[in-house]
């Protein structure tokens, strides 16, 4: 693994170090629908100064990232085995089906066939490197100072659409129906954010890009994997391209190395 860039990223991978003690039993395979949530999102409406509140949001958004990834991870290893015993010996055992179909559901895959459910959910369960969904909510959030994420712990811009379902936005559009997803906790948020990247058809490139880079046994790259999120925004490419910028300006692709540790460790 290559040397921590910053003090900074240091210390805030020690407290993600934390966040996967807690996550252990989701490691060891239990459900991830079991997981605990997260601790309130802190009062960063209330510094003042850029690179503070910068380094707040990180130190306190990054842990819980880490966090949603391990539990993803539990089911990550068990899928890789599965593959692994398939490419070998050409046969899924029942319990494996069973547990296949299972995982299908979760990740809204139409396949019938358990080689159909193999193959998908090689390029549906899977991690987003952390640079990636810091630098997201960060733009989506206004490093975690907008109303929608003080109020709602909404900190990927994620909408809904039955009346009542979250926060109407001051400048809705008239004859717009649309509002902001409230959530629990952030912890929930970060997992309807890798929920969608993991199943939308939108970001069916993202997916792409990562399982090239799974394929080629590289470390997955924030900067990269942004290349999948055209449609994240109407903006587009210039989305992208702000994606791109954030990471390195904040050199967040420091905090992936604890990603690529645990990725690579079974």
């Amino acid at each position: 693994m290559d040397t921590v860039k910053s003090p900074r990223a240091a210390s805030a991978i020690a407290g993600a170090m934390a966040a996967i003690a807690v996550v252990v039993t989701a490691v060891l395979g239990l459900s991830a629908r079991s997981a605990p949530s997260s601790p309130p999102l802190p009062p960063l409406t209330t510094i003042d100064e850029p690179a503070a509140l910068k380094a707040a949001f990180i130190d306190y958004l990054y842990p819980v990232i880490v966090g949603v990834n391990a539990e993803i991870l539990s089911d990550r290893r068990r899928l890789d085995a599965i593959a692994m015993t398939y490419d070998r010996y050409g046969a899924i055992s029942r319990v494996d089906r069973w547990w296949l179909a299972r995982r299908a559901a979760d990740y809204a895959l139409d396949a019938d066939d358990a080689e159909q459910q193999l193959a998908g959910l090689l390029r549906r369960l899977d991690v987003v490197p952390p640079s990636l969904a810091l630098a997201q909510a960060a733009i989506e959030s206004g490093w975690g100072t907008s109303r929608f994420a003080t109020e709602g712990n909404n900190l990927f811009g994620h909408w809904c659409f039955v009346e009542g379902c979250g926060l109407v936005p001051e400048r809705r559009p008239s004859g717009a129906r649309h509002e902001v997803a409230v959530f629990d906790s952030t912890a929930t948020a970060v997992r309807r954010y890798l929920y969608n990247l993991n199943t939308h058809r939108a970001y069916r490139p993202l997916r792409t890009l990562r399982a090239e880079a799974r394929a080629d046994g590289r470390a997955l790259s924030g900067l990269e994997l942004a290349g999948g999120l055209a449609r994240y925004s109407e903006r587009g490419q210039p989305y992208v391209r702000d994606v791109r910028i954030v990471i390195r300006a904040n050199d967040l692709e420091a905090y992936d190395d604890p990603l690529v540790e645990m990725a690579h460790a079974h």
